[in-house]
């Protein structure tokens, strides 16, 4: 499958953690946030984050960690929100469901132009970056090697063939040490309650991204 003319980049977070990235203007990477200890819910897996921030480093950038990095997949229902939704996996805490959990949709494209023009790292992995086992890329003209009908799809379970499905799925984008947030364009939600907590969030001011209620992003 050939790239998307536009691809799109997704980061999901819980809802409370909103009002603090937009006082920050930025996303952190998780090295950022250990340190700066932001309010909020944590809906990641901790021994994932660790292995992240203290084992995993890019075949590209040989001295940047995974977790020095602001990852997004190139999908939205991803597969660590049908961990969230399940609420069943024993290295989770959170256990509050994917209603409150928020994507925050970008433009591939123009985020590679913005870390360029700003002397800003970036790639991308062929599969989870929380496994020991990916591999990374940094160039544009190597975005073909993702696996773009796994990445599209909605059927990722099961063994064989659905199993290199899921790997593909997992890809990411990594942006070195923060990701600023007037590069959201999109903010998708799953319910009309969660929309209106968005709205109020945004009033505030700065660089306004659409809310969209899109119940497809979600189980």
């Amino acid at each position: 499958m050939t790239v998307p003319h536009r691809p799109k980049i997704y980061h999901i977070v819980h809802i409370d953690r909103l009002c603090s990235i937009l006082a920050d203007q930025y996303l952190w990477c998780d090295a950022t946030i250990t340190s700066l200890a932001p309010s909020g819910t944590n809906i990641g897996m901790s021994s994932i984050k660790q292995r992240r921030l203290n084992d995993l480093t890019l075949t590209n950038y040989p001295d940047l960690y995974v977790g020095g990095c602001v990852p997004f997949y190139f999908c939205p229902r991803s597969i660590m929100l049908y961990l969230l939704y399940q609420s069943n996996h024993s290295e989770l805490s959170y256990r509050s469901g994917q209603e409150p959990i928020i994507h925050l949709e970008a433009d591939l494209y123009d985020a590679i132009d913005w870390a360029e023009n700003h002397n800003t790292r970036w790639a991308f992995t062929l599969s989870n970056a929380g496994a020991y086992y990916f591999e990374d890329r940094a160039s544009v003209a190597q975005l073909n090697e993702l696996n773009w009908e796994a990445i599209q799809t909605h059927r990722w379970s099961g063994n064989g063939v659905a199993a290199r499905v899921k790997e593909g799925k997992q890809a990411e984008f990594l942006m070195e040490k923060s990701f600023p947030w007037q590069l959201i364009e999109r903010i998708g939600v799953q319910s009309h309650a969660v929309q209106q907590q968005v709205l109020q969030a945004l009033a505030a001011g700065g660089h306004q991204s659409k809310v969209e209620i899109k119940t497809d992003w979600y189980y």
